[in-house]
């Protein structure tokens, strides 16, 4: 029972750090409202293979050996910040085009590889995975329920992100983003500059 408790505590706290607002939810809604269910659950699928890369970081140890590594945690940090950056200015430039065009369905094999990057781009995930980890964890906690655990968690990211791809895909969520288009990809190209922004700011500091 006590490995089980763990596992739910475990669960509980990253569940809640995952459906929190952020630049990965942010990016499947928009892709699905733009691009449609299809294109959002590839998106998303993308998005939990580099949350599970990130988690077996975490879980291995290897999460607290970059932390140490001051050096090598900035240089990615930075990298990240500008990949957030680059993907602020494809969202201006969407929001100053005048005519909106759905993503061809020959680029919809490219929404994988979009979402394992952004969420590979971020290393702020191992520490979300760490904190999370944390709460669950003792002393006398084995390996076994650490990889439940962190497979528990990969499946509770991807459930996130497919239930915001089912949502903003719906019928009235796309034709809002058809009418308002401009003024939502304005605010998600501000979202992204400011996280960008911040995370880059965080790589230098101290």
């Amino acid at each position: 029972m006590a490995g089980l408790d763990n596992i739910l505590t475990i669960a509980l706290a990253f569940f809640v750090v995952t459906i929190s607002p952020g630049p990965a939810n942010i990016a499947v809604a928009t892709v699905s409202m733009n691009s449609g269910r299809k294109a959002g659950l590839l998106f998303g699928l993308g998005l939990s293979v580099g949350l599970g890369i990130w988690g077996l970081v975490a879980a291995t140890g290897l999460g607290v050996i970059l932390q140490d590594t001051s050096y090598l945690l900035s240089v990615l940090k930075f990298l990240g910040g500008l990949y957030l950056l680059w993907l602020a200015f494809q969202s201006s430039r969407s929001a100053m085009r005048t005519t909106h065009t759905l993503g061809a369905s020959s680029e919809r094999g490219h929404w994988f590889r979009r979402g394992l990057i952004l969420n590979l781009s971020n290393p702020k995930a191992v520490v979300a995975w760490m904190a999370a980890l944390s709460m669950g964890l003792s002393q006398e906690t084995n390996a076994s329920i650490v990889a439940v655990a962190t497979l528990i968690c990969v499946f509770l990211g991807f459930v996130n992100y497919a239930g915001y791809a089912v949502t903003f895909s719906l019928p009235g969520f796309m034709s809002g983003y058809k009418r308002l288009r401009r003024g939502i990809e304005g605010i998600v190209a501000g979202l992204f500059a400011i996280a960008g922004l911040s995370l880059i700011r965080s790589a230098f500091s101290r």
